[in-house]
């Protein structure tokens, strides 16, 4: 199981967020102050540091800086309430792989974690089959029942986000954050026309097509597994 260590004082972020990361499958343990942040990202047993800024005790610059004298392999998302351009740059000269800003959407967040702990993963990441799709993350290939299909690359994207969650609701918030990053298109028609697209291409569309994907009102999308 992905350990992560989220080291945030202030506990109306801790919680929700530390529920969300359970949620996603991820065993959290939470730290409120820099040195016992830093204690536990020293000890080590840990793929992710959410971490952040304004911590007590030691700012999360330093935590960062000595976390990096120490390890190259921990993973290190940086929150900060502060917003110029320079601090972000700052954040990342002391080690950081990633920042976000506060105020923070959950599901954009929850992205950024996924795709941080991908690229530290090393490699393209596992094989995925689902109900006849085969996703091969290595030679960027779409395969349906054998037959490999050409996706354009936010319909590539589009389905492997539902691949890495099939049987379950995948919410628009959550697409549009990982797929398209921090555009806001919650208004627009852009998820609903890239997923009509990837339906066609797979087989999806027609009058006795076997639904691959199914399309929760209101909520999100869902891949099904059989």
């Amino acid at each position: 199981m992905t350990a992560v260590l989220l080291a945030e004082d202030d506990e109306a972020i801790a919680a929700p967020l530390s529920r969300a990361l359970g949620r996603e499958g991820y065993d959290v343990t939470i730290e409120q102050t820099g040195p016992a942040a830093l204690e536990q990202a020293l000890a080590g047993g840990y793929d992710l540091l959410i971490l952040d800024l304004g911590l007590p005790g030691i700012d999360g610059l330093e935590v960062c800086r000595q976390v990096r004298a120490h390890s190259s392999e921990l993973a290190v998302l940086m929150l900060t309430a502060r917003t110029d351009e320079v601090d972000f740059v700052v954040g990342l000269d002391a080690g950081a792989d990633d920042y976000v800003g506060k105020p923070f959407r959950l599901a954009e967040l929850m992205a950024r974690v996924r795709a941080l702990l991908r690229r530290r993963g090393g490699g393209e990441g596992s094989v995925v089959e689902v109900g006849g799709i085969r996703l091969e993350p290595a030679a960027r290939r779409v395969l349906v029942n054998g037959t490999e299909i050409a996706l354009a690359n936010k319909e590539y994207e589009l389905l492997r986000v539902l691949l890495e969650h099939a049987g379950h609701v995948v919410s628009r918030d959550t697409i549009l954050a990982e797929v398209w990053g921090g555009v806001d298109l919650r208004g627009s028609k852009t998820l609903d026309m890239h997923m009509s697209w990837l339906r066609r291409k797979i087989g999806d569309e027609g009058p006795i097509a076997k639904r691959r994907i199914t399309t929760i009102r209101g909520v999100g999308f869902r891949i099904n597994t059989d």
